[in-house]
């Protein structure tokens, strides 16, 4: 059996980052997808150091890491990595991060699961992959219900608490239909969700300190 886990939105916080991993099983055939925003946060080269040491012992076709808008903003000088939000210079040693951020793909599939930071094109079906490069880092707001046939979404981008109307959620939220979303606003919350897909069966569930749960509805949870 495989699994493919995955968390999202981690901007600089090394020691949640550290945390998330702590409950992620790479052994065997497993994976483990990043949905992007990995930086502008406290220890944002933390975190990418951490990720490139991953892909230099696991490989980066078992580590995957995606783009998000945030590695978008530093590439276009928007935002330097290390910069918080009144600080715009750029630090020296972010040049060997950023031809790492070039190749940074925009999606990853894997059985019928769509990994990526914002979302897709849904309009599209079947046609899903030529979603806008925009779309794919940076669809807001959040999109729910049903997609095409049994393909399933997993996104981060937008807070979870904001798809529940509730400032206190921070969990994974799953819309009942296509779409689970995994931003837990870690800047806020301190908590990086994990999730965790069973290849062969096709299910999803929540990893936590205290075992793996089934992923319900969040009408249901709740």
């Amino acid at each position: 059996m495989s699994w493919v886990y995955a968390m999202s939105d981690i901007h600089g916080c090394l020691d949640a980052f550290e945390d998330a991993l702590s409950r992620v099983n790479l052994s065997g055939d497993n994976k483990l997808v990043l949905l992007g925003d990995y930086i502008h946060g406290s220890d944002s080269y933390g975190v990418l150091d951490k990720i490139l040491l991953l892909q230099d012992r696991y490989g980066s076709d078992k580590v995957i890491a995606l783009m998000g808008n945030h590695e978008e903003m530093a590439l276009n000088g928007m935002w330097p990595i290390q910069a918080n939000r009144y600080d715009y210079e750029a630090n020296e040693n972010d040049e060997k991060y950023l031809i790492w951020m070039e190749d940074l793909p925009r999606y990853y599939t894997e059985g019928s699961t769509i990994f990526v930071h914002a979302g897709i094109d849904e309009d599209l079906g079947e046609m899903w992959e030529w979603t806008d490069d925009y779309i794919y880092t940076q669809k807001f707001p959040a999109q729910t219900g049903k997609f095409y046939g049994d393909i399933k979404i997993v996104a981060g981008h937008v807070g979870t608490f904001t798809l529940a109307g509730d400032e206190r959620f921070h969990d994974i939220y799953f819309d009942g239909e296509s779409h689970y979303y995994i931003d837990g606003s870690v800047l806020d919350s301190g908590v990086i969700p994990v999730i965790k897909v069973d290849m062969k069966n096709n299910k999803y569930y929540k990893v936590t300190d205290s075992g793996d749960f089934p992923i319900l509805p969040y009408d249901e949870e709740c």
